[in-house]
């Protein structure tokens, strides 16, 4: 397997094999939907895809899991292990694990493309599961490192394998629902890390239980794939038509599978010989446990509200919007951190933009990205492509994460905030200038509308 990694590593080039009787009844399709069936609206049952995407966002619940699963126990954490007063220990604590998701996120498309979107999900689990049980389990802080840099690895492969997975497996009419699955999954394991976590304080050694515990949902993704149905568009890239039919059925219903295979083969068609190279802001320990109840509530009813709107608003909508209004939030956190405004002012204004900010980054900047990415991608680029983009991704969170206590030192909240508010406005032209709306198209008319106009 790893050899026939290794020779994809460098260089990817589609299967040109097909079933030849598979082709010729794609090809009869085709050639009804240009008879005039392509006009005919079709509305495949939401309800045979729901159980293989609920499975898949497993993998986002533990994303945000191990995101928040330190923020309670690391004090915890440093005195059992003997960092107590290290902020460079602690930092690194937190930071490893976006460390690994890096080099995990590196690797994730030509995983997925060489095993399979099922087979990437266990890969996933693997290092997560090890991770965990290692970070349980050590008496020294060099255990803890390498068991974060473990969980990393699999936090990267995660959000492009559940993002490649998620658009290719769901109906087009409620693709954009599911992809805010995927967001609504990361807010329910921040907050059940939060959750697990409020007895750290009281019972000795219970952050051992919260690393420990993650084990349970890592191990039951692992399985759950095994039931699950593997994405039809790599089937189909290998080859394996009749498997891809067969599939497109479970999720779609007989009467769907041959217009979406007809949809598949356009998509592919005269791609075979192309190839891709490769702080506290307040101070007090009961407000700061009630700020961060709200911060997560803020995060999981954004997330809902997501769900509901993007198959109605469509997701440049949302995304213009969200950007917008989180520059307003920052702003309002600017002026909260300057000398113009009163102390209980500033403390308004600071909490309020950030909930304002957490709330409408879960309506469009956090679950827009990952669904808008891979339906935006070529069938032949789009896992390599997700795993560019999210390695990005990766990087700039590392950096913000290192840099960020450092930077409100140097610069002051002030400055720092309207910098941040100035990437945000710069994110909203962007937006308006040059995202497409993909609400309710196929990844065929997608890829038709990015088309070059000559």
């Amino acid at each position: 397997m790893w050899a026939h990694y290794r020779e994809n590593s460098s260089m990817y080039k589609r299967t040109p094999s097909r079933e030849s009787t598979s082709m010729t009844d794609v090809e009869e399709n085709s050639s009804l939907l240009g008879n005039g069936l392509e006009k005919e609206t079709l509305n495949p049952s939401w309800k045979l895809s729901l159980p293989h995407v609920l499975v898949g966002t497993l993998s986002s619940f533990l994303f945000g899991y191990h995101l928040g699963v330190v923020n309670e126990p690391l004090e915890s954490i440093s005195v059992d292990l003997g960092f107590r007063g290290n902020t460079l220990a602690e930092g690194l604590v937190v930071s490893i694990c976006l460390g690994g998701a890096l080099i995990g996120s590196l690797f994730s498309g030509w995983i997925a493309d060489a095993v399979g979107r099922r087979r990437a999900f266990q890969l996933c689990a693997l290092p997560m599961i090890i991770g965990a049980l290692m970070s349980a389990a050590t008496n020294n802080l060099f255990g803890m490192l390498v068991g974060r840099l473990f969980v990393g690895t699999g936090l990267g492969l995660g959000p492009p394998a559940v993002a490649l997975y998620v658009t290719e497996v769901s109906p087009a009419s409620v693709r954009g629902t599911y992809g805010a699955l995927i967001q609504i999954a990361t807010c329910l394991g921040i907050l059940g890390a939060l959750l697990i976590g409020i007895p750290v304080k009281e019972i000795s050694g219970w952050w051992r239980v919260c690393f420990g515990a993650s084990t349970i949902p890592a191990g039951i993704l692992a399985l759950g794939m095994v039931f699950c149905a593997e994405s039809p568009h790599w089937l189909y890239k290998q080859g394996r038509i009749a498997e891809a039919e067969a599939t497109f059925e479970r999720l779609l219903g007989a009467s769907e599978a041959k217009f979406a295979m007809s949809e598949l083969s356009k998509v592919d068609r005269g791609d075979d010989a192309d190839t891709v190279k490769l702080s506290e802001l307040v101070r007090g320990r009961h407000f700061k446990d009630i700020a961060n109840g709200c911060i997560g509530i803020a995060n999981l009813l954004g997330s809902i509200i997501s769900m509901v709107l993007m198959d109605k608003l469509g997701r440049k909508v949302l995304l213009f919007w969200s950007f917008f209004s989180m520059a307003i939030s920052m702003m309002l956190q600017a002026i909260g951190a300057s000398s113009i405004v009163s102390n209980p002012g500033a403390l308004y204004l600071s909490v309020g933009g950030m909930l304002l900010f957490v709330f409408t980054f879960a309506l469009g900047a956090g679950p827009v990205p990952s669904l808008l990415l891979p339906e935006i991608f070529p069938s032949r680029i789009r896992a390599k492509a997700m795993a560019v983009c999210m390695s990005v991704h990766w990087v700039i969170n590392f950096f913000v994460g290192l840099l960020f206590l450092r930077l409100l030192e140097k610069l002051g909240a002030q400055l720092l905030y309207s910098i941040f508010a100035t990437f945000c406005v710069i994110a909203v032209i962007f937006v308006k200038r040059n995202v497409i709306e993909t609400k309710g198209k196929s990844l065929h008319e997608i890829e038709i509308a990015l088309l070059p106009q000559d």
